[in-house]
């Protein structure tokens, strides 16, 4: 019956890494890499964000 008790928690905890697993490996706005992944995305799938970001970082 301990095991029932623990198990929310195991899989809060399985989520939280799974998700972080998935936010590290993205580029940091703004480096030469996130330009460049940017160049290669059509424009029409940017958000009203990046667009913003992209000029601030990689134009000017």
């Amino acid at each position: 019956m301990a095991f029932m008790t623990k198990r929310p928690t195991l899989l809060a905890a399985l989520t939280f890494a799974f998700a972080l697993s998935l936010t590290g490996c993205a580029p940091e706005v703004g480096s030469e890499k996130w330009c460049a992944n940017m160049k290669e995305q059509p424009k029409g799938d940017w958000t009203a964000n990046e667009a913003s970001d992209f000029a601030k970082h990689c134009l000017f």
